[in-house]
């Protein structure tokens, strides 16, 4: 059985289906081989929403975003982010586009041999041509106080715990202040309370920098707490779209045993 129903939202979150669409996803259709990773995928992102992928591993959640930013092209189906029709875009006018789009990895992806500052100083400098000292400071300080950890700028990523280093490559993304965030697994490997708190850092950036994000993940804590819609991959393709209440207590085969915890 399918789901797609209107997200109910609490007041908090609002309801994201009354803002503009910021990204779209239509009919997309990606193969590796004999393997169908994604078979029919369509889906919208709203202006300040927080939106979840649940699904199993290797269910193709990964690979969707991917496809969004241009890291994998589609076989078929349309890809539009922020106005850019994805599939057509040059190399500039794709890295144009990135620029707007902060992409926190599910292993962090800092420079093992460059510190905490120098980490957040590398966008800074390739990307917004920003040279100067002091205001590279004000900007490295700023964000590191967004994400709580002011005093690590000076530390090299092997003095950082599995939080502290997906706070960091958080903190990377933002000093370019995104218009989308795409968190792949931000909970994976982690403890429950460091989880908790990378799930409250979600909201807080969601308020802060007013971002819509897509949040990949298969921990349903995670989608509890962070999403204000869920779609959830089954075989490549959409099996639900609706809010963790109105699927939490689904009987779904396929979809039930996330919600059994």
């Amino acid at each position: 059985m399918t789901t797609n129903t209107a997200a109910g939202h609490s007041e908090k979150k609002g309801d994201p289906k009354r803002h503009p669409v910021v990204a779209s996803v239509r009919n997309l259709k990606k193969d590796f081989g004999e393997q169908k990773v994604l078979a029919d995928i369509s889906l919208d992102l709203h202006e300040t929403e927080n939106l979840v992928i649940l699904g199993r591993s290797g269910t193709g959640k990964s690979v969707l975003i991917k496809c969004m930013v241009g890291l994998i092209r589609a076989d078929a189906g349309e890809v539009t982010v922020l106005g850019y029709d994805v599939n057509t875009l040059t190399p500039e006018q794709l890295n144009e586009m990135r620029q707007q789009i902060g992409f926190s990895f599910q292993s962090s992806a800092l420079y093992d041999s460059m510190t905490v500052r120098e980490n957040l100083a590398f966008p800074l400098k390739r990307n917004l041509k920003i040279y100067d000292r002091k205001q590279q400071d004000e900007m490295i300080n700023t964000a590191l106080q967004d994400v709580g950890l002011e005093n690590t700028a000076g530390k090299m990523p092997a003095e950082l715990s599995g939080g502290m280093k997906k706070r960091i490559g958080i903190a990377r993304t933002l000093i370019l202040n995104p218009k989308i965030m795409l968190y792949d697994e931000p909970t994976a490997g982690l403890d429950p309370m460091t989880s908790t708190e990378i799930n409250e850092l979600i909201l807080k950036v969601r308020e802060k920098y007013k971002t819509s994000s897509i949040i990949i993940t298969h921990d349903i804590s995670c989608a509890r707490q962070t999403s204000d819609r869920i779609i959830a991959l089954v075989n490549g393709l959409n099996k639900a779209e609706a809010t963790f209440g109105e699927l939490e207590h689904t009987e779904d085969p396929d979809l039930a045993p996330f919600f059994k915890y």
